[in-house]
């Protein structure tokens, strides 16, 4: 993904204006093109990261147990829309001989989540670069998210979430795999 044109951004944000009945030279909107401009780079400035590099750096150890990081927040933007949905991603592995950095597993999230992107593809695409990248013995990552575009608009149901799942390796497998992982997620 290639950085944010933050002047086209600016350039279509008048038009939107435009386009809606308002005028983008009017003292509340004057500055707002650039606001929108900016905000843009912000929401989508790590999207262009590669989320191998946070994978790159393991270390050798003998842990073949579960490692499970929680409630790990993100903030997307929905490609349908262009709305925001947001929440957490619960994301674990079963270690093959290698581990990484606990922080790596927040970046790799954050990195797929700065694109538009819908949160079924989110979800696989995380527990996807873990499995190819540590070749654990398994991967679990979990993702409930509120979407805005569902509870501002379309149906309009405020306080409706979405859960997603996906299951690699031993926790595709094995249902007790599945049943502790998915206990330890719910617990608090």
């Amino acid at each position: 993904m290639k950085r944010v044109d933050q002047a086209k951004v600016q350039r279509a944000v008048s038009m939107l204006l435009r386009a809606i009945g308002e005028d983008p030279n009017r003292d509340g909107l004057r500055e707002t093109p650039a606001r929108v401009a900016r905000m843009y780079a912000e929401i989508f400035g790590h999207g262009e990261q590669n989320p191998r590099t946070a994978l790159s750096k393991k270390f050798d150890e003998d842990h073949h147990e579960v490692v499970l990081v929680k409630d790990i927040a993100f903030f997307s933007m929905c490609e349908h829309h262009l709305m925001p949905f947001f929440g957490k991603a619960h994301v674990a592995y079963i270690p093959n001989g290698s581990v990484v950095g606990i922080s790596k597993l927040a970046r790799v999230v954050e990195s797929f989540a700065r694109r538009p992107q819908v949160q079924e593809r989110l979800t696989s695409q995380v527990a996807d670069i873990i499995n190819t990248e540590l070749k654990p013995q398994g991967v679990a990552v979990v993702c409930e998210a509120v979407h805005t575009c569902m509870t501002m608009r379309g149906v309009k149901k405020p306080g409706t979430s979405v859960i997603t799942s996906a299951m690699r390796g031993a926790f595709a497998r094995d249902i007790r795999t599945r049943t502790e992982i998915m206990a330890l997620i719910n617990s608090r």
